[in-house]
């Protein structure tokens, strides 16, 4: 090699390492308050997650979760972001409907958005069809200094958890019921239920109290988590409040502009791994939490009543179209949504009814 090519050379590697050095930054330690504890399920995802970043970096960002409560109170957690007191936080954004009520189409769009939105469906339009778009105009149109980052699109929420069969709506107006916060909960007021939100590590409690007759959290696997089996023991599936939910996390926007590219691709690239990852973890163990609870806890499984849906449905639609008369950026994620399902929907539906069908044949020739 010439001395004018090893010099070329040299000037290359030079280039190269100055290159790999600036791509990862500095270590980083970003700690996200959870608004739940260390050994809830959607923590246990958040760990992998954490786990992905970590891995894809080299070690250089490290996701170190806090349980809830543990700098702040949980509905404090994207004010304290905002204001740099946590680098980041793990929530719902329904939780933030009260900042924002497109929040509510983001974190559970209630009843599917009123047009047959499952997790798949949601995940299709968040990625394909500009809900991502939307979502990253969120934080802005809230006022916060936050990037979000949509982990665990699960879902459909069982209906819940009952001291006794319920055959209408007239039982189920009659108990004090566990229910999500927002536009989901404020539905089950509007048709007649005492609905009452509450954090999930106090769900059991208030059922031990006695404080609340009924409840639900989400699905068998993390409801069992949580121990409902322990006081209720009758459990409905179907329900529309939450057909789907996603668990994100949000970051402080200085935090988040600190890091590198890489460090930054590395965190998208292990969100969108979550968002698949949580759908395909969550169908597996529910199975195997439902057979358990079934099995060993004396769980009874019911069909809701006919009269829950319309009730629900016609209470859902009302609160958001209510909520897009009132704002223009909900109105815009609420058309965006039902521009996606009339293309969408119509195909994904009529797919899944002939395999909604053998599935439940086939559930009914195991029992």
């Amino acid at each position: 090699m010439s001395v004018l090519n090893k010099m070329k050379f040299a000037a290359a590697a030079g280039v190269f390492i100055m290159s790999t050095t600036a791509v990862y930054a500095k270590d980083v330690n970003i700690r996200v308050q959870s608004v739940l504890g260390i050994k809830s399920d959607e923590v246990h995802m958040l760990k992998s997650f954490a786990k992905d970043v970590h891995d894809l970096t080299d070690g250089s960002v490290t996701i170190e979760i806090l349980p809830g409560g543990s700098v702040v109170g949980n509905t404090d957690i994207i004010d304290a972001i905002d204001a740099g007191l946590l680098d980041g936080g793990f929530a719902w954004t329904h939780y933030w409907g009260g900042k924002h009520p497109a929040a509510n189409l983001f974190g559970a769009p209630i009843a599917g958005a009123g047009v047959g939105l499952d997790n798949i469906a949601f995940l299709s339009w968040f990625q394909y069809g500009g809900g991502k778009e939307l979502y990253d105009r969120l934080w802005g149109e809230m006022g916060v200094n936050v990037k979000g980052f949509m982990l665990q699109p699960v879902g459909p929420e069982a209906l819940g958890w009952f001291p006794e069969p319920i055959n209408s709506m007239d039982d189920f107006r009659k108990l004090r019921f566990r229910a999500p916060p927002g536009m989901v909960g404020q539905a089950y007021k509007d048709i007649g239920v005492a609905s009452v939100a509450m954090g999930g590590g106090d769900i059991l409690p208030a059922l031990e109290k006695g404080t609340i007759d009924a409840a639900e959290w989400c699905c068998p696997k993390p409801d069992s988590v949580f121990g409902f089996q322990k006081v209720l023991k009758h459990y409905y599936l179907q329900g529309l409040h939450q057909v789907v939910v996603n668990a994100d996390m949000y970051l402080n926007g200085d935090v988040y502009n600190s890091l590198s590219n890489m460090q930054k691709k590395a965190i998208e690239v292990a969100a969108n791994a979550s968002l698949s990852k949580s759908i395909s973890y969550r169908i597996y163990e529910n199975g195997k939490a439902l057979k358990d609870l079934t099995e060993n806890h004396g769980v009874q499984l019911h069909d809701t009543p006919a009269d829950y849906f319309p009730a629900y449905m016609n209470a859902a639609n009302a609160l958001l179209q209510k909520a897009s008369d009132e704002n223009e950026f909900f109105a815009e994620v609420w058309q965006s949504q039902k521009d996606f399902a009339a293309i969408a929907v119509p195909f994904w539906a009529g797919a899944q009814a002939s395999n909604a069908s053998l599935g439940k044949a086939f559930a009914d020739s195991i029992k």
